[in-house]
């Protein structure tokens, strides 16, 4: 593991304990609080809140798991460490809003009356303003870091803001309307907004499974470096990439003059490489080498530098 890469790993690691302290925090306060009120919307926000627990423990573990450096048996490394924990983290949440609507729903069948609504607004608030400052530190790690496993627990805290507010907004209005049913539709709204955030997560953690290419940006990046190469007549194809947690993979054929000797093509092979790890950090790069001939697309730097010492007397 290089510095940059230790840098990162220590990062993921702290974020991702500081994401396990403030949800059990959390928990704590909303079951303390939720149990006396009898609000099935406080409560589900306990269980939420216990989920996030549950998905920082194992993105934390992810992290540590991923961090690892590649072995005979996983040349690749351990990257999809985080896929995988993004994908159990997205049906974790998934259940949880299952019981969510089905305990509103009981609720909706009978009466239940709601106490302490001061105090279970307040720790709404608290809850929203907690995980706003966490998720948008670990949205911060997980940009830097380009780990999945963070991003995951951070879109999972960023649900909960927003669950948090409306469960706030439905306190108030009981406060003010004495309709206790707004309750129980407010832990409703909560569940489907978690069901949207587990779909998008379940979205994002398996395509780096099935090792989709990388985003159209970062691809971008690696045209543009070659580009910059086409005075040295080269031309490239075949360009593939992929990602696995935090590390990206690229592979392509670059197309260089026949007269060049290995040497040569082994150096400017080098410094391309060179240039796009610069450009994305943690990224392993292969090169295969073609020399120029008219049978291979493109080439046409060496083909018009070929026809124009043709005509030449």
């Amino acid at each position: 593991m290089n510095a940059l890469n230790k840098i990162y790993q220590e990062k993921k690691v702290k974020a991702a304990r500081i994401s396990m302290f403030s949800n059990s925090l959390l928990v704590s306060i909303k079951l303390t609080v939720g149990i006396p009120m009898g609000s099935v919307a406080v409560i589900s926000e306990a269980i939420h809140s216990g989920l996030d627990l549950l998905a920082a423990i194992i993105a934390y573990y992810a992290v540590g798991k991923s961090g690892k450096p590649a072995d005979e048996r996983h040349p690749y490394g351990h990257g999809k460490w985080e896929n995988v924990s993004g994908v159990v983290e997205a049906l974790l949440i998934l259940a949880a809003a299952m019981y969510i609507i089905y305990e509103a729903a009981q609720r909706l069948m009978g009466k239940a009356e709601i106490e302490h609504l001061g105090l279970g607004t307040a720790v709404m608030a608290i809850s929203a303003l907690v995980n706003w400052f966490v998720s948008r530190y670990l949205f911060k790690v997980a940009r830097e870091t380009r780990s999945v496993a963070l991003e995951a627990d951070a879109w999972h805290l960023r649900a909960d803001v927003y669950t948090s507010i409306g469960v706030l907004i439905g306190l108030v209005l009981i406060a003010v309307t004495k309709i206790t049913i707004l309750d129980s539709l407010a832990a409703i709204i909560v569940a489907l907004l978690i069901i949207k955030s587990s779909i998008q997560l379940t979205i994002s953690a398996m395509g780096d499974i099935f090792d989709v290419k990388l985003p159209a940006e970062d691809e971008a990046k690696v045209r543009e470096i070659l580009s910059r190469h086409e005075g040295d007549c080269i031309d490239f194809h075949r360009l593939r990439s992929r990602k696995s947690g935090s590390a990206r993979f690229i592979d392509m054929h670059i197309v260089v003059p026949r007269k060049w000797s290995i040497e040569e093509a082994h150096k400017e092979s080098d410094r391309i490489e060179t240039e796009i790890r610069t450009a994305l950090p943690n990224t392993e790069v292969i090169i295969h080498i073609d020399p120029c001939s008219k049978a291979l697309e493109p080439c046409t730097t060496c083909t018009q530098e070929e026809e124009k010492s043709s005509r030449t007397p």
